[in-house]
């Protein structure tokens, strides 16, 4: 495993990064038992993965809980999140640090090492900032959390608006964006500013369905050219990406995903989701391969850079 530093937290974190929500919720989603869930847990953390996100509404936060004894709880780093509403309406600041509590008893903890607001849109922002920083930021002093953190609503904040904004406020530590071949906004928008000012990111949406639902990256590059928004002579619409793919390239397109992300300036840890030890052991390869040809990854900039807001699909559990 190779490992980084997340921004300027100090924290020492797998590139390789468990995410146990999406379709897969660390097998859950595909009708594991608890035991085999912890067991692929386990099995990811021999591998040297050492860097697990959850959130609340992932449903995983216990399995991580059982996964980790004791005297291992300061090998591992643990994200969790919290929801800003519920039933529609905005948490007070009691509720959401009621939250937190849960989470550590789930967890079987008593800190958390990043905690994030889950999925932040533009117009909540304020709310956060006004009311609930403060209140996180006591929790903070009392070391139930290490450092905070947001995540954005990706599908519906195309443009990283909120994380924008966030940028003007030094409280969050931790970013949260989407980021992959074909939706590259955060290396204009977002990445030069967390170098410069030290603020962990977390990779997510890396692979998504677009790059491994048969015929769905042609549907989505046709729309592209019909809207005008790609060079219908610049790109193979049979095989859109298949210049990723050759001996000495890329594998698989999800390869490419994995390893493109993996090394854009700016990124520290790739968010990866499984359901099966097959799985987890071939998305932890291709994150540890070498960079893609720098040709490829120049044309990957030059075809698709100008896009946003491409091949964002939610979990399909949440539609």
């Amino acid at each position: 495993m190779d490992y980084t530093t997340l921004g300027s937290t100090g924290l020492t974190v797998s590139v390789a990064g468990l995410g146990c929500g999406g379709n897969s919720r660390i097998g859950l989603g595909a009708g594991l038992s608890d035991a085999e869930s912890v067991a692929l847990v386990r099995a990811a953390y021999d591998l040297g993965v050492n860097f697990f996100d959850t959130a609340e509404a992932y449903g995983t936060e216990h399995i991580l809980g059982q996964a980790f004894s004791p005297s291992e709880r300061g090998k591992v780093v643990i994200s969790t999140k919290s929801q800003l509403r519920r039933n529609g309406a905005l948490l007070t600041a009691p509720e959401l640090v009621a939250n937190v509590d849960a989470s550590l008893v789930r967890l079987k903890t008593d800190y958390v090492d990043v905690f994030l607001l889950h999925g932040v849109p533009p117009a909540d922002y304020d709310h956060c900032m006004s009311v609930y920083a403060p209140a996180l930021l006591r929790e903070v002093e009392k070391g139930k959390i290490r450092f905070l953190g947001l995540s954005e609503t990706s599908p519906r904040d195309p443009e990283q608006a909120m994380l924008k904004r966030a940028l003007a406020d030094d409280v969050w530590r931790v970013y949260m964006l989407a980021f992959h071949m074909l939706n590259q906004g955060a290396r204009r928008d977002i990445f030069p500013a967390t170098q410069r000012q030290g603020i962990g990111t977390l990779m997510m949406f890396v692979v998504r369905n677009i790059f491994s639902r048969a015929g769905l990256l042609q549907e989505t590059v046709a729309k592209l050219i019909a809207e005008g928004k790609l060079d219908a002579a610049a790109v193979d619409q049979a095989d859109p990406l298949g210049f990723l793919r050759y001996d000495g390239g890329a594998q698989t397109l999800t390869d490419a995903a994995y390893r493109f992300a993996r090394y854009e300036p700016g990124s520290d840890v790739v968010l990866f989701g499984t359901s099966n030890r097959r799985h987890l052991e071939a998305n932890i390869k291709s994150i540890l391969m070498p960079p893609l040809p720098a040709r490829d990854v120049q044309k990957l900039y030059d075809l698709f850079g100008h896009l946003r807001g491409v091949g964002l699909d939610l979990p399909d559990r949440v539609k």
